[in-house]
């Protein structure tokens, strides 16, 4: 599966924080659409390595909890310097 766009959470659309993302598009399922970033979290758990940025290099998401207790993913990091996932299109 591909993650192709973000959605932020109301008032944070240019926000470079991860934990300020609401929702993510993904292709490549039965059911392609926006899923909250803790529905993804708890997926990726299960099934780690099955969805990946649709920019390159293709990092892979990761689930990830804040130190607050909020789930939330993330790209792998790589030689970009900046969360794959925050440069995808917003709406």
């Amino acid at each position: 599966m591909k993650a192709i766009k973000i959605k932020m959470q109301q008032g944070c659309k240019y926000s470079e924080n991860l934990t300020e993302i609401d929702k993510i598009y993904l292709t490549g399922c039965t059911n392609e659409g926006y899923f909250e970033k803790e529905v993804l979290h708890n997926y990726l758990k299960e099934h780690p390595g099955t969805i990946q940025v649709d920019i390159y290099p293709y990092p892979n998401l990761q689930p990830v909890v804040s130190s607050n207790g909020e789930k939330y993913v993330r790209s792998e990091k790589n030689y970009t310097g900046r969360d794959n996932l925050l440069c995808l299109p917003r709406e």
